[in-house]
């Protein structure tokens, strides 16, 4: 399909790009790499009145260490997160889920901030920043606004972006030793999105696990956090058993959908399988 008439801008600087997503009134929408945005468009399901491009602004892009975290620059693309030095020694649960979202092509062009600001529950990163409580920054007229990870994804494609508002970083506090973690997901084929993922960190510590944050991909309208499980893996011992039995919790307090994929109880089997192997996976068990 074609998709409904548009003005477009490309601006060189972050200051004309929020100035111009002002301008635009509420209709106006950002567009980075374009993998979540221009299904959309074709499709008529946005009607943006006009379209800021911030593929040409260079300092929103990019990985920087800010001592105890990580600063990731908004149009980061998912290739670059996947071979990020930075990003592999501190944060390698983001490494290794950017890998597996869509194909090459895909990986190339999408970025995290265009897959966060998108907040599609199915998506993989939001789940991850969820779990790695990451703090998101955002840019507006009035400045630069500072959004935590739980408070940022509000309901299914809906954030706490203001419309006049670009994010524009992403800051995730590094893992420090002793951290493990996995991301598992169940899908129809390699390129499709999850049924369900789950993304875990666990901090091993004399054989147990001293601590757990687990993040659910398609359990909601929203990315979950599971909290009933992470309070169960706390503490436990070490082991696929013990860990199994805190995964059971994993679904408690969710709300899955049913749709052609999948109905809410498969998905609450598939959340609680999940999670037994990627808290096992993050422990190294």
């Amino acid at each position: 399909m074609i998709p409904a008439k548009f003005d477009y801008v490309r601006p060189s600087s972050l200051d004309e790009a929020v100035q111009a997503l002002a301008g635009g009134g509420e209709d106006a929408k950002v567009i980075a790499g374009g993998q979540s945005l221009l299904p959309l468009l074709r499709l008529r399901l946005a009607y943006p009145s006009l379209l800021v491009d911030v593929g040409g602004i260079g300092e929103l892009a990019g990985v920087r260490d800010a001592g105890d975290a990580l600063v990731i620059g908004a149009m980061t693309t998912h290739y670059s997160l996947i071979r990020d030095p930075l990003i592999r020694e501190h944060c390698g649960l983001i490494a290794a889920t950017a890998a597996t979202v869509a194909d090459p092509a895909v990986r190339h062009r999408g970025t995290i901030g265009g897959s966060l600001a998108h907040a599609d529950p199915a998506g993989d990163l939001p789940a991850v920043i969820a779990a790695l409580d990451g703090t998101l920054i955002a840019a507006g007229p009035g400045g630069d606004r500072e959004i935590a990870a739980a408070d940022f994804f509000v309901d299914y494609l809906t954030t706490a972006l203001a419309p006049d508002e670009i994010l524009t970083a992403i800051r995730v506090p590094k893992l420090g030793p002793g951290w493990g973690f996995r991301y598992e997901k169940f899908q129809p084929t390699a390129q499709a999105w999850a049924i369900v993922g789950v993304a875990a960190l666990a901090r091993r510590d004399n054989g147990h696990v001293a601590e757990a944050r687990i993040g659910l991909t398609n359990m909601g309208t929203v990315p979950v956090r599971a909290r009933a499980a992470e309070a169960a893996a706390a503490g436990a011992e070490a082991s696929r058993a013990a860990l199994a039995a805190a995964a059971g919790h994993a679904d408690e307090g969710t709300d899955p959908p049913s749709d052609l994929r999948g109905a809410a109880d498969y998905r609450r089997h598939l959340a609680r399988v999940l999670t037994g192997r990627a808290l096992a996976g993050a422990a190294g068990v």
